[in-house]
C-alpha cells in the first residue's frame, strides 16, 4: 500500500513545491513508484515537470468535482516512475462547488484512494493556505511535512498549522502524522540560519529532519527548465540534499 504524504505551510516561499517536486523525483531514482498530486491553483509543481498547464485536459480539478476518472488526469514525467496529476487554475473555484457537497472534507482522499495499490508514495503539494482544499489534503495523508525556511519569520504561523493538524487528526483523520519538519535554504554562512536551526530543533526535537536542504542556484533554476534538479544538475548540493531526504524518508517508512 501507498504512503500519503502532504506537504503543507500555509506561509508561502518556504519550498514547498520545491521539495515535493525533487523529493517526488529523488524517491523515483532510488526505484519507488511516485506520484505527485498538485493541489495548488498556481500549478507550479506541474510546470515544474514539464506538464505545459495552458494545454491541461484534465486536471485535479476534473477529479475533485466528479467529471472523470482521476486516472484519465494522469500525466508521466521524464523520470521512469514519477507520474503527476497536475492542477489548473479552475481549482480556485472548487471550494465553491464543494460547498454543498457532503462529506466535503473527504472528497480528495476518495480520489487519491484509488491510486494507494498504483504507488509507493502518494506526494501533495499544498497551497499557501489553510483552506478546503489544503484541509482535504491533510484529510487524504497518512503524514505531513513542514518545510520551514531558515530565515526570520520561518516559525511564524506554524503554530496555526500545527493546530489545524490537531483539529483534523482529532476529528477527521486519526492516522494523521507529522512525518517532520524539514529546514529549507540553509546557509551555514549565516549566524541567523544557524539560530533558526537551533530554535526549531529546540522545539521539535526528534520532529526535525537530519536532512537539511542547502540554499541552492541550481534549485532554483531547475524549474524554468521544466525538469527536477536531479536531472538538471545530479551533481548539485540540492540533488543530493533531496536524494539524502528520500533515503531518510522511506528508511523510516520501513
Amino acid at each position: 500500500m501507498g504512503k500519503i504524504i502532504a506537504l503543507a505551510n500555509q506561509k508561502g516561499g518556504v519550498g514547498k513545491t520545491t521539495t515535493t517536486i525533487n523529493l517526488a523525483a529523488s524517491l523515483a531514482t532510488i526505484g519507488k513508484k511516485v506520484l505527485v498530486v498538485d493541489a495548488d491553483p498556481q500549478a507550479n509543481a506541474s510546470s515544474g515537470m514539464g506538464v505545459d498547464i495552458q494545454k491541461v485536459d484534465a486536471s485535479i480539478y476534473d477529479c475533485i468535482v466528479g467529471r472523470i476518472d482521476p486516472h484519465e488526469a494522469i500525466y508521466t514525467s521524464d523520470i521512469e516512475g514519477l507520474d503527476i496529476l497536475p492542477s489548473h487554475i479552475d481549482l480556485v473555484g472548487a471550494e465553491i462547488e464543494m460547498l454543498n457537497i457532503e462529506h466535503r472534507e473527504q472528497v480528495l482522499k476518495k480520489v487519491l484512494d484509488q491510486f494507494l495499490k498504483e504507488y509507493d508514495y502518494i506526494l501533495i503539494d499544498c497551497s499557501p493556505s489553510l483552506g478546503l482544499i489544503t484541509v482535504n489534503s491533510l484529510v487524504a495523508a497518512d503524514s505531513v511535512i513542514i518545510p520551514v525556511q531558515c530565515e526570520y519569520f520561518a516559525l511564524e504561523g506554524i503554530s496555526k498549522l500545527l493546530n489545524t493538524i490537531k483539529i483534523i487528526k482529532t476529528k477527521l483523520n486519526p492516522r494523521l502524522e507529522i512525518e517532520g519538519f524539514l529546514l529549507t535554504m540553509f546557509d551555514s554562512r549565516l549566524r541567523l540560519a544557524n539560530q533558526i536551526y537551533d530554535e526549531v530543533k529546540r522545539h521539535f526535537q526528534g520532529l526535525v529532519f537530519k536532512t537539511v536542504i542547502q540554499r541552492n542556484v541550481k534549485l532554483s533554476e531547475a524549474p524554468s527548465h521544466g525538469v527536477p534538479c536531479i536531472l538538471y544538475d545530479p551533481s548539485s548540493a540540492g540533488a543530493k540534499s533531496y536524494i539524502a531526504l528520500a533515503k531518510e524518508i522511506d528508511k523510516a517508512k520501513k
